[in-house]
């Protein structure tokens, strides 16, 4: 078996069970993947040669998580946490999984969303150590190259970003590869899938962002972002290279923007493994939050009328999940689309408009919206009261524009109004969760895109659930790499959505609350897997994998799930 400095080694089920090395000495401890640090054994240090490199004390795992969290604790502001988190991955990736483990609630917003959006704005300046790969116009041509030679070869998830819709702050330039980062961290916190196993990637194409352009310190491209032809010929040379040297992996597009981030995504669904986060995770979630809402209220999602103020990607997203709902539970494709109004900055996106070609599904014909006579009829109020609209969805990015008469309008037309300010991060929220609770006098169904502390109404705390896409991607992508799936279908993120809504407990659903706590995202993303799993199977795409490949009878699921619930890796030492 040729080794190229480590490989790990895998039992039956694909479970990492070991690690055989080559290195020998100081060169082990330059590897975060299979470095202990000073967990390594006496025997251990002998054997490999690290005897003088380490100090003499063994500590457990257990007493570095300790430490670790001792020093996070004394940290003040929470980019100096994301840090050194990355620094403790950096060094030892097991150490890092298992403290962010040991307070999965806590840690989440620290390594990714809100303040993942201050690690990518201060990328440049606070580099510390290469991670993932970089590709931009001078190295493109030698993807396949690049790829072929990176440290990790048995890559199950890549993470790609062009970094241009970077949450709610745009064009980061090079400075997008944190989100990547992150997510594949929650991808390995919540599905269990190996560090090693993931692949961070920045498409550099340049920025139009002046700010980094004229900051010296600026690491990415210093250009004008590529567009038309030469952007999507550069696309199309990573994508080439991709499907050759990983053509089992699945490609997760991360953070494009808009009509880019369709085009791409449509455009590659059969050529490589693929879905966009954005669109399709946030449709699901957001449909798993209103199929728990639906409980609440003891109502059918079809005798809802749904209103997606903001138009963008994440939107579009919410509105193709709810018409593919709306489709399943029996209507036809004309009349769930009646059902889905999606706002822009201009009001109600209208089919006599020049529009994105994302946009057509949703536009409605004016001729059908009496109440729009002048242009200035056509705000989000309007639509509101002359459509009733029972579920008022916000990807918009507009601080506030849910106001108190809003939210009470959408309150006139059903008795509980179910409101979701999805935009992130907490400083660009539609309207915050006290307010809702206080002007419906806590009638509202409310979950937000951040996270949020508990309100008070009453004298009762409520827990605010936190529509998070880290409740979908990492079961979905889970459930693609077990089940072998040769591409991803839009039944993969209808089947998460449902298994997320069920989830919900009892006791929660009668205090009006539509997620689980982020603590239960493990127990969360093992069912999305297996549904998503079992999906696969029932649409005959599973079986591209060589694990897979003995589930041939009628036990295919039973025995998937088996495969699922062994393959999941814990930050555990080898």
């Amino acid at each position: 078996m040729e080794i190229n400095h480590y490989e790990f080694e895998y039992g039956e089920y694909g479970e990492t069970t070991g690690v055989t090395i080559n290195l020998r000495g100081f060169d082990i401890l330059r590897y975060n993947n299979i470095s202990k640090g000073t967990a390594f054994s006496i025997d251990e240090r002998r054997k490999l040669k690290l005897s003088g490199y380490l100090p003499p004390r063994v500590k457990t795992l257990e007493e570095q998580v300790a430490s670790s969290l001792d020093i996070l604790n004394k940290k003040e502001t929470d980019i100096e946490k994301f840090i050194y988190i990355r620094s403790l991955y950096d060094r030892n990736v097991v150490l890092a999984h298992a403290v962010i483990a040991s307070d999965i609630t806590k840690f989440l917003p620290i390594i990714y969303t809100p303040t993942v959006g201050l690690a990518c704005q201060q990328y440049s300046s606070m580099f510390r150590k290469a991670n993932g790969i970089h590709f931009y116009p001078g190295n493109i041509d030698y993807a396949e190259y690049i790829l072929r030679n990176y440290t990790d070869k048995d890559i199950g998830i890549a993470v790609v970003t062009d970094n241009q819709g970077i949450l709610g702050i745009g064009d980061q330039g090079a400075g997008g590869i944190p989100i990547c980062l992150g997510k594949l961290m929650l991808y390995t916190q919540g599905a269990g899938i190996a560090p090693w196993h993931c692949l961070p990637i920045s498409l550099d194409v340049g920025t139009d962002n002046k700010e980094l352009i004229d900051d010296p310190n600026y690491l990415g491209w210093r250009h004008e972002r590529l567009l038309g032809d030469e952007y999507f010929a550069f696309i199309e040379k990573f994508v080439v290279a991709f499907k050759k040297i990983f053509p089992k992996a699945l490609c997760q597009w991360e953070d494009f923007s808009k009509q880019t981030a369709f085009t791409v995504r449509d455009k590659y669904l059969k050529e490589v493994i693929s879905f966009n986060d954005d669109i399709q995770g946030t449709g699901s979630v957001a449909l798993a939050g209103i199929l728990a809402a639906m409980k609440v209220k003891k109502e059918k999602m079809t005798d809802q009328v749904y209103l997606v103020h903001g138009a963008g990607a994440g939107g579009i997203g919410i509105a193709e999940q709810i018409q593919t709902e709306l489709m399943e539970q029996g209507m036809s494709p004309a009349d769930a689309i009646a059902k889905i109004f999606t706002l822009d900055s201009r009001g109600v996106v209208t089919s006599d408009r020049d529009l994105e070609s994302y946009k057509k599904n949703f536009a409605k014909d004016p001729k059908s919206l009496p109440w729009l006579k002048n242009p200035e009829d056509n705000t989000l109020l309007n639509v509101v009261k002359n459509e009733k609209i029972t579920v008022l969805i916000g990807t918009s990015g507009q601080s506030g524009c849910f106001t108190k008469e809003i939210v009470l309008a959408v309150g006139e037309n059903t008795d509980r109004p179910t409101i979701l300010p999805l935009s992130n991060p907490t400083t660009k929220t539609e309207a915050l969760p006290k307010d809702i609770y206080e002007w419906t006098d806590g009638k509202a169904l409310v979950a937000t895109g951040s996270p949020f502390d508990p309100v008070v109404h009453n004298g009762k705390a409520y827990r605010i659930g936190q529509m998070n896409n880290a409740f979908i991607f990492p079961g979905v992508g889970l459930g693609i790499i077990a089940s072998g799936a040769s591409e991803v279908l839009p039944v993969f993120f209808s089947a998460a959505a449902h298994a997320m809504a069920e989830f919900v407990s009892e006791e929660d659903l009668r205090d009006g609350i539509l997620f689980p706590p982020l603590d239960q995202l493990n127990e969360v993303s093992l069912e999305v897997a297996k549904r998503v799993g079992a999906e696969a199977i029932k649409a005959n795409v599973a079986g591209n994998d060589c694990a897979v490949s003995r589930f041939k009878h009628k036990n295919d699921v039973e025995r998937l799930n088996t495969l699922i619930e062994n393959m999941r890796w814990n930050p555990v030492y080898n």
